[in-house]
């Protein structure tokens, strides 16, 4: 095994593993067990079973693999990997993104505090105790955000509009303090919390590629979220924005790339387009979940997967600082009423249609729907290409309705069908999103 082709992977799934593979490069795994499939224990070169999060258990380990067979690059691509692939880099000098840089963009609280001197800054305050709440609703006024500081996947995440609403939400976090809730999906504890501004206004994402400190923004995902929950209820590539507002928003992410640091690899950074312009809401050093990659590669041909593990080898070739895309591709997903899984079928009918990306369901006959609270609460999503963004948004609805058939049995006995999930504004479905 030659250690100049050789990735330490921090934690991923199955088609990072693959995909580096595909570049003829050697792997050195580091897997938690509920995390680990049959792919990875066949694709892996070198594999060790244990808890990636722990830096205590991981250090002896990439100690010995430092050592033999050896490796030229840590990278983590999954959020819980991502500090600790930092302090890999720090203690044997690999180049990669730093410790330093990997916490300041996970932890939200950190990075407000770095950012204070960068406008538009958003008021911030760490959220300890129920005063707090009052204390910061003085500053600011109503509304305002309360959400964990390294979460994911809008778990957690309140809108406080009022006075009325103070004890409900302390009621809420002081009970998610120190959980995994109980919908693990993440290998997070919720522990702290933080209060910010609220700003009001439509939400995207940016996809980008850093190289050497140069930003190519791959792609602007217009997003649709529940305004109640900041659930995300769909993705779609490239965002139907006027070009003036799109620029501005390209522009203020390569001024938070320079901000945090971050010179190399793949990111993910949400905005919101207020009355100030547009604002940094978080940032991630690691691909988009949700599908997002998957529309990336529908609309641009970009795979951006292959990026992150090809590009600290050489292996790719530098991106244009502003890529065109030549389709347009959407991902909406599932919802249904209280109740029970009774049955799930159309998938594969999905799957075998020639403009769809990609169509899986997470929910199992047996399994509880709940009302939508965030992101776990959703059942499934469809992902598809088509010759603009408006028709894929409309070709991805169709097929939920269509051929994607979930059964749930309600709580009266009665069964009806998943559907796709709404936002509370239908004209951003089929209009220009201002």
């Amino acid at each position: 095994m030659n250690r100049d082709t050789t990735l330490l992977l921090v934690g991923g799934i199955d088609e990072t593993v693959r995909k580096a593979k595909r570049l003829g490069l050697h792997v050195l795994l580091l897997q938690h067990p509920s995390k680990l499939t049959a792919e990875q224990e066949e694709l892996a070169d070198v594999l060790h079973v244990l808890d990636f999060t722990e830096w205590s258990q991981i250090e002896p380990v990439v100690a010995e693999l430092w050592e033999r067979p050896g490796f030229a690059v840590a990278l983590s691509l999954t959020e819980p990997g991502l500090e600790n692939a930092g302090r890999i880099n720090d203690k044997y000098g690999l180049g990669g993104t730093s410790y330093e840089v990997a916490h300041r963009i996970r932890d939200k609280w950190a990075m407000r505090r770095h950012l204070a001197d960068v406008e538009p800054a958003v008021a911030a305050m760490p959220l300890r105790d129920r005063e707090d709440l009052d204390v910061f609703a003085g500053r600011t006024g109503y509304p305002f955000i309360v959400k964990p500081v390294d979460g994911t996947a809008s778990l957690g995440v309140f809108r406080v509009d009022g006075p009325e609403d103070v004890d409900r939400v302390w009621s809420r976090v002081d009970g998610l303090r120190g959980v995994r809730t109980d919908r693990v999906s993440t290998l997070f504890v919720l522990q702290d919390f933080l209060m910010e501004e609220y700003v009001d206004g439509p939400e995207y994402s940016v996809e980008a590629f850093s190289f050497a400190s140069r930003h190519s923004i791959v792609a602007v995902t217009e997003k649709f979220v529940d305004q109640g929950t900041f659930a995300e209820l769909g993705h779609v590539v490239p965002a139907r924005i006027p070009a003036e507002t799109e620029a501005r928003i390209r522009a203020a992410v390569r001024r938070f790339l320079d901000a945090v640091g971050l010179r190399d690899g793949v990111s993910h950074t949400e905005v919101r387009v207020g009355p100030r312009g547009p604002v940094i809401i978080e940032s991630h050093n690691r691909i988009a979940g949700d599908a997002i990659t998957d529309l990336v590669v529908g609309a641009y041909g970009i795979d951006l997967t292959t990026y992150a593990v090809g590009w600290p080898f050489g292996l790719v070739a530098e991106l244009p600082a502003d890529p065109q895309p030549h389709r347009g591709a959407c991902v909406r997903f599932l919802v249904g009423e209280p109740g029970r899984v009774s049955s799930v079928d159309g998938v594969d009918a999905a799957l075998s249609e020639p403009d769809v990306l990609v169509a899986r369901v997470s929910a199992k006959p047996g399994d509880e729907v709940r009302p939508l609270r965030d992101n776990w609460d959703r059942l499934g999503l469809v992902g598809v290409s088509a010759a603009d963004s408006t028709a894929a948004i409309e070709r991805a609805a169709e097929l939920i309705r269509d051929t994607i058939d979930i059964r749930i049995a309600g709580a009266d006995g009665r069964e009806h069908r998943a559907r796709v999930a709404e936002p509370a504004s239908r004209s951003r479905l089929t209009g220009s999103a201002a």
